[in-house]
């Protein structure tokens, strides 16, 4: 079993429990100094950094939403002058409820860090050809998988997720050896070789490392039989850093999370309570290395549960089990994170009104697929067909151009659905 920092991934759990104390200790007198929201829920609940002396002291804190990232756009929630900042993201392309992510340049060494983990954890070395097959833009993704695996020292190919001929003959050409993309992509890869009589076999991929959606273990095994290669899940998100907030081992039995950076917990998504090891709720991650975006116990909308028992590999940070369901209607479709606000708000700019609609979000054939329903109604001109299907048309076009991919926008009776569900997921994940 390979580790890339065998000291840090193996301490015991005293020393993790120190380890978190005395960097939250750190992070939570940065934050009241430096970021006003931060001093005004300290104050709101009476806390000061200084009352902090056990675990049970941090859970006085309110949690941080991403409502909160929103209003405090774009820098209010900066711990550090902008003149330290390297590196700025945004969590989506939604730039309606937009949130600003900066990193120093430790920030951006210790993204490399974990992703170094990441790699190691699953046999990748300086000796593999990593083809990046996940979009460069103004998000996170990719972007954190280059510098991780430039630490590590292994080759790049930052290809993006382009044309799937293309991916396949890169990854020929250039002997790639590890491919790091969304599961769907590479269920489209599978597809395409099939489609050219490409012999996986005969190419030198070895692993896949997949994340930026919800995947079945059904996926995996398709992957894995069709391309000869073992794959993991990784998971993160660009308001903590982006992919390497945690990774599946060998085992596949969990993904670990680097506990000298984050601090998890679960709590009950309605109550707000915290919940016992082992059962199901909302994941909540603390940041505490982050210098200039620091998270203090951040909702991710993930639900999951934490296994603190020891791991078969020997790394003794605690696992979270695989990421299938959220606790709101946000949803991950190819690779994107999409909520019916982001869709209500097109649908209303284009009618002129508060349309009924639902969004239903299937699988098939290995690709993802949206629909939009949209309940008929005045506005959208049941008389007259013609601007009906103008209106279809437009929607569809401006739908599909936000997300980058076709949606299907369907004209629907009232009664046809509940509009109270505004989302449906009718993928099977588990």
């Amino acid at each position: 079993m390979e580790f890339w920092d065998k000291k840090i991934e193996c301490m015991s759990r005293d020393e993790i429990k120190q380890i978190q104390l005395e960097k939250l200790q750190a992070t939570l007198n940065r934050v009241y100094k430096n970021v006003r929201h931060y001093r005004k829920i300290f104050r709101k609940v009476d806390f000061m950094p200084e009352d902090l002396s056990t675990f049970s002291d941090f859970k006085r804190l309110p949690f941080i939403t991403r409502q909160d990232l929103s209003e405090n756009y774009p820098y209010d929630m900066f711990a550090v002058p902008l003149r330290e900042v390297v590196r700025l993201h945004t969590a989506s392309i939604n730039f309606e409820d937009p949130i600003v992510i900066g990193f120093t340049q430790n920030d951006i060494n210790h993204w490399a860090e974990l992703m170094a983990r990441n790699f190691t954890a699953v046999g990748i070395s300086k000796d593999d050809v990593v083809q990046i097959a996940l979009n460069f833009g103004i998000t996170t993704g990719p972007f954190g998988i280059q510098v991780g695996a430039e630490k590590i020292g292994a080759s790049v190919i930052p290809m993006s997720a382009g044309k799937l001929s293309a991916q396949i003959k890169i990854m020929r050409d250039f002997r790639t050896t590890v491919l790091v993309s969304t599961p769907t992509l590479a269920i489209s890869l599978v597809r395409e070789m099939e489609g050219m009589n490409i012999d996986p076999r005969k190419l030198s991929l070895k692993y896949g490392i997949f994340g930026s959606e919800p995947w079945s273990e059904d996926t995996r095994d398709e992957i894995e039989t069709k391309m000869h290669i073992t794959a993991t899940d990784t998971y993160g998100m660009t308001e903590l850093f982006g992919p390497g907030v945690a990774w599946e081992c060998p085992e596949k039995n969990g993904l670990h999370i680097a506990e000298d950076h984050f601090i998890p917990e679960i709590i009950d998504p309605i109550t707000l309570e915290s919940l016992p090891e082992g059962a199901e709720g909302e994941l909540v991650l603390t940041s505490i290395s982050k210098e200039a975006f620091p998270l203090i116990r951040f909702r991710t909308g993930d639900l999951s549960r934490i296994d603190y028992t020891p791991c078969a590999c020997g790394r003794t940070h605690c696992r979270i089990s695989r990421i299938f369901k959220r606790c709101d209607d946000v949803i991950v479709v190819r690779g994107m994170t999409i909520t019916p606000e982001q869709i209500g708000r097109v649908l209303s700019r284009i009618s002129g009104g508060q349309p009924v609609f639902q969004i239903v979000v299937e699988r098939s054939d290995g690709q993802d697929q949206m629909t939009v329903m949209v309940e008929i109604s005045d506005f959208t001109f049941f008389d007259e067909m013609k601007k009906q299907r103008r209106f279809v048309e437009q929607l569809h076009r401006e739908l599909s151009a936000l997300l980058g991919w076709e949606v299907v926008v369907r004209l629907v009776e009232p009664g046809t659905f509940n509009p109270e569900e505004k989302v449906v997921d009718k993928r099977q994940f588990q």
